[in-house]
């Protein structure tokens, strides 16, 4: 089937009542989140013009290093609170208006009417997830690049005290290391059998080469066979250790800045190693699953909410709906510190609130639909 086959299925699968749904949902999310967006802006501006005049950047630098990766990072953020909050505004407006009823009244069922939501709900998990994968990593990293750059530095150059596991049963130890000049010091490296030690080599300075390639300069090496130890010194050693200076300076904040599969990728390798600090990185895996099937959730919860009309207009149901939203927010933020102190799974701390609210979304739906 073409795509233009398949846009003429999709079609006629909606009646123009359908898309008139559609057209006010999706019409009020992007508005609402560019409003917010704008506002935000202005704010953010505000509060760094003077970092940007010290830096001397013109208004164009701005906008293309600095605000075209601001948009998508914070639209990602905000996504699942105004998803809720558009479904409850123009639902409640409807029901206000007694379209509802209209619909009801042609015999359409409330079942029928959750399709246009469905189908919107359905478009946004796509973006969400393409965006929170694929295009907020890099912008991420563009943004915090920028930040340190001209507003606020917060990267070092030198790393002190990484001690890894490069591959299982290796243990690196580097006191000090400098980026700039892939230069390590007081370096120690072990190999074990497993708890026995068989081998430890330590030295004043290790250099990086090129593809996994290492020298250790003033080295001592000891090997270990039952009670009895041979010693080797040396000026230089070249060895192989399966690690690029850029994993000593891979923090838990960076998770954010891989895509989908650098992430997955980084995971595998640091299983391989045996490493089992992966918490953070597991945290942002699972999220990136969680948070946009939360469209699906909030558009549920957003439309069995609002569906009736009630005294006093829409205010109650936006009020009810910015409560839930904070509640959902919430509870994702308080589950996810459970999962970093290691109380709870990475898997848990991101599903639990779609499990929660999918609860009371699925009884709001069937009371109503009743």
């Amino acid at each position: 089937m073409t795509f233009k086959q398949l846009g003429h299925t999709i079609t006629n699968l909606f009646t123009t009542l359908d898309w008139y749904i559609i057209r006010k949902f999706l019409g009020t999310f992007f508005f609402s989140i560019i409003l917010i967006l704008g506002i935000g802006i202005v704010f953010d501006i505000t509060e760094k013009m003077d970092d940007f005049y010290d830096a001397q950047l013109s208004f164009s630098e701005v906008v293309l290093q600095y605000y075209i990766y601001f948009i998508p990072y914070y639209m990602n953020m905000f996504s699942p609170l105004f998803i809720f909050i558009s479904v409850i505004f123009f639902t409640s407006k409807l029901a206000g208006n007694s379209e509802i009823i209209a619909m009801m009244s042609t015999g359409m069922s409330f079942h029928r009417l959750m399709w246009p939501y469905l189908f919107s709900s359905i478009l946004l998990f796509f973006m969400l997830f393409f965006m929170a994968g694929y295009i907020i990593p890099p912008a991420s990293g563009k943004l915090l690049d920028f930040t340190d750059k001209y507003v606020d530095q917060f990267t070092d150059d030198n790393v002190r005290n990484v001690q890894m596991e490069v591959e299982p049963g290796t243990i690196l130890y580097i006191e000090t290391y400098r980026k700039s000049s892939n230069v390590g010091y007081r370096t120690s490296l072990e190999h074990f059998d497993g708890k026995t030690l068989k081998m430890r080599i330590t030295a004043d300075r290790i250099v990086y080469d090129s593809c996994y390639n290492w020298h250790m300069e003033h080295y001592t090496r000891r090997d270990f066979d039952g009670m009895y130890e041979s010693l080797t010194r040396g000026e230089r050693l070249d060895t192989i250790i399966p690690m690029q200076p850029e994993e000593l300076f891979i923090t838990a904040e960076m998770a954010q800045q891989m895509t989908n599969p650098e992430l997955r990728t980084y995971m595998e390798r640091q299983r391989q190693r045996g490493a089992g600090n992966l918490q953070a990185f597991e945290n942002e895996w699972h999220k990136r699953f969680a948070s946009p099937i939360g469209a699906f959730i909030m558009t549920l919860l957003g439309v069995t909410m609002s569906c009736k009309k009630v005294r006093g207009g829409m205010g109650k149901n936006l009020g009810i709906g910015i409560a839930l939203s904070a509640g959902y927010i919430l509870f994702s933020t308080v589950s996810t510190s459970f999962s970093v102190s290691g109380t709870m799974s990475p898997f848990m701390a991101a599903w639990i609130p779609n499990f929660v609210f999918l609860a009371i979304g699925s009884y709001l739906y069937f009371k109503v639909q009743k």
